[in-house]
């Protein structure tokens, strides 16, 4: 327990007392027999699913709006920016939506890290995972079943080492991204903070929206922004292409 000082209206100083929350259970199987336990998993799918959907058919998107065969130029689309915020704002929108059921992962990375930290069980953070990774490759599976020819014709929205640039260089970039990225979710919802900072937890889905926004301008050109396995599983899934899988060992790094 830690005691935090603060400063009341007319300058007098009071105590305010702070718990820290009790780890979760390692192996928590209780939790199989809770309703609760199985609306978070399907949060997470249908998260998972929709990020997939919405940041694939993004990339999709631009990549056949600037290429020369189909009379575009480097010019047209989104561009690498409105790429970036297809992704921190669906991360916005998804974590805000799913954060009182699930707690808004959406990323194993996320869960694994929250796992270490005993902030969910090894039963929650496994099923997690898997319904992440389920709800990519569903996610990339309807971009496909809508847009078959420029799904295949444009990559599929798969993770792929950038030529020039080495296996060492794009796993760096993907670690460092994953790091940002996690220690801002720990530290946006940090409970001794929000115990100090009642809006903490309100603008905590804006500046998790904001990091992957950030990581994603700055390792696009690299990977194309791994970041989140399930992100990198499920395009190389439904894409399969041996390049999609080899480069798995950069982009699906956590």
């Amino acid at each position: 327990m830690a005691k935090d000082i603060e400063v009341g209206r007319e300058g007098e100083f009071h105590d305010k007392d702070y718990h820290d929350p009790p780890p979760a259970p390692l192996i928590g199987p209780e939790e199989l027999t809770r309703w609760s336990f199985y609306r978070a998993i399907i949060a997470e799918f249908i998260a998972t699913l929709l990020f997939l959907y919405i940041t694939v058919l993004t990339v999709i998107g631009y990549k056949s709006q600037t290429d020369a065969k189909n009379g575009g130029d480097g010019c047209d689309g989104v561009g690498i920016l409105g790429i970036a915020w297809a992704f921190g704002g669906m991360i916005f929108v998804l974590v805000y939506c799913t954060a009182g059921i699930s707690g808004g992962h959406i990323n194993p990375a996320v869960t694994f890290g929250l796992l270490l930290a005993r902030k969910v069980s090894l039963v929650r953070a496994v099923m997690y995972m898997v319904a992440q990774c389920l709800g990519a490759i569903c996610g990339c599976g309807l971009v496909k079943a809508f847009q078959k020819s420029y799904y295949t014709r444009y990559g599929g929205g798969a993770n792929e080492l950038a030529d020039g640039y080495s296996t060492g260089a794009g796993l760096g970039a993907e670690i460092i991204g994953t790091f940002v990225l996690v220690y801002t979710v720990f530290s946006a919802t940090d409970p001794k903070r929000k115990a100090r900072d009642p809006h903490v937890p309100v603008l905590a889905p804006l500046s998790i929206g904001f990091a992957v926004f950030m990581v994603h301008l700055a390792t696009i050109p690299v990977t194309g922004t791994g970041i989140n396995p399930a992100r990198s599983f499920g395009p190389a899934v439904i894409y399969n292409k041996d390049k999609a899988w080899d480069d798995q060992v950069c982009t699906d790094r956590i």
